[in-house]
């Protein structure tokens, strides 16, 4: 198998939405898993001491926790009524650009807080997050038009990747501009981490240029109305008895992703409040994790294509169970740093695996004429799910004090992929399905 050749006469489109993965996966490393994430919690959220709200004291993980909540609840409200929009009106494209101009304007105004703007920066990256996670919708659904079904699984494991490559070469940047100003012509000091915050929003822009470009626009026969974009919403709730296969499907994602991000959100974190770990070792840490992810998600393509997208996802979700209850017990080969280490390659090998697999499934099993509005449901399991994660892990380590208790209790979500081993991905559904009752 020739995992870069395409049945599609177009492949440069393919590379094009490639590469804004190549862009976006600034925000998913620099803010999301590694940089900022610590920065907020560590310092912005007060750490361990945190801050006081309602005549207690919150963690400064369960604060930045709590912001990751808020904005996956608002993608999750907002997310089906845009996709929707987008299927009657041809918008993948406007709505994609929309959201990640919302996303990079967001992050950009992340680099001028300090200790203590707790509430004002946790405005701010909820709105980029949620940027983030709505221009996602519309990324996810454009695979269906790039792309033929025999295709999914190669495209898709090909937009992980080279996610990951780019996320990757942000994240050496900012390490050198953190730890080597002098091999970028500037002095000791001159950055800071703002500085890669401000970098992060910069790559995402630049990077989003070639798929602006390439991706066809698509003319409307027909005008779409916030109104019709309702009535097509409720339809697809209706329909989704008809695909009892993408339901089960859904379900089940609704959880085992859950746990998956939540741990590559606080990974970071655990990092640097349970072992005492520098930015720097940090920024090193991911930066390996990147690598092993980049050939991990070609590996899973392969695997995919070889077996199925099922098989790949319980390989996928089985690791990810191991490395949740390794954290748990971080230490017990006597030494908790150099196992953290192993656990970034157990945990880089399916990182983009597992979501890929996924993704190229839920494209089989949805039918093609409602790409986004199915996969605004995809998104929904994704989002709405990662509210809770988030909200859990933190309220655990809130009440017990414990971030290794907090990592334990991600095992709840994982656990749920016995939920899917019914399903199969050999029926395709029709082009579209019928949604009258």
């Amino acid at each position: 198998m020739n995992l870069f050749s395409f049945r599609r006469r177009n492949p440069g489109q393919v590379w094009a939405w490639a590469t804004f993965d190549f862009g976006n996966s600034a925000f998913a490393t620099t803010i999301l898993a590694v940089i900022f994430n610590k920065y907020y919690a560590g310092v912005i959220a007060g750490g361990a001491e945190g801050i006081e709200l309602l005549g207690t004291r919150v963690p400064g993980t369960t604060v930045f926790s709590l912001f990751v909540s808020a904005s996956m609840i608002l993608v999750a409200m907002l997310g089906p009524l845009l996709s929707a929009l987008s299927d009657l009106g041809h918008y993948k494209r406007r709505m994609l650009l929309m959201h990640t101009s919302i996303g990079v304007f967001a992050t950009a105004m992340l680099a001028q807080f300090g200790a203590g703007d707790w509430l004002a920066a946790g405005l701010w990256f909820t709105i980029a997050q949620f940027g983030f996670a709505a221009s996602g919708i519309f990324y996810n659904a454009m695979l269906m038009e790039l792309a033929d079904p025999d295709d999914y699984a190669k495209v898709s494991a090909i937009g992980w990747s080279w996610g990951y490559m780019g996320g990757g070469l942000l994240l050496a940047l900012n390490l050198v501009m953190l730890q080597y100003p002098g091999l970028l012509g500037a002095a000791a000091g001159t950055y800071t981490v703002q500085h890669c915050f401000l970098s992060a929003a910069v790559w995402w822009a630049v990077f989003t240029i070639p798929l602006a470009i390439s991706f066809p626009r698509v003319k409307a026969q027909t005008r779409a109305r916030i109104t019709d974009a309702f009535r097509a919403l409720a339809r697809s709730l209706r329909g989704l008895k008809r695909l009892p296969t993408f339901t089960r499907f859904f379900f089940a994602y609704l959880l085992y992703n859950d746990g998956v991000e939540t741990v590559i959100v606080m990974a970071s974190i655990f990092g640097d409040q349970e072992l005492h770990m520098s930015t720097g070792n940090l920024v090193l840490f991911f930066l390996m994790v990147q690598g092993v992810a980049f050939v991990g998600a070609l590996i899973f393509g392969v695997i995919a294509d070889k077996w199925s997208n099922r098989s790949a996802v319980l390989l996928g979700v089985g690791v990810w169970s191991l490395v949740s209850l390794w954290g748990w017990q971080l230490g017990w080969l006597g030494n908790a740093q150099r196992e953290y280490w192993f656990l970034g390659i157990l945990a880089g090998l399916v990182l983009g695996g597992t979501q890929a697999a996924s993704r190229s499934l839920q494209a089989l099993l949805i039918p093609p004429a409602q790409s986004a509005e199915f996969s605004s449901f995809f998104a929904i399991s994704g989002k709405f799910a990662s509210a809770v994660g988030p909200a859990i892990f933190g309220l655990a380590v809130w009440i017990t004090g414990s971030l290794r208790l907090g990592m334990l209790s991600l095992l709840i979500f994982l656990y749920s992929v016995r939920g899917f081993w019914g399903v199969s991905e050999e029926a395709r559904p029709p082009r579209s399905v019928s949604l009258c009752t």
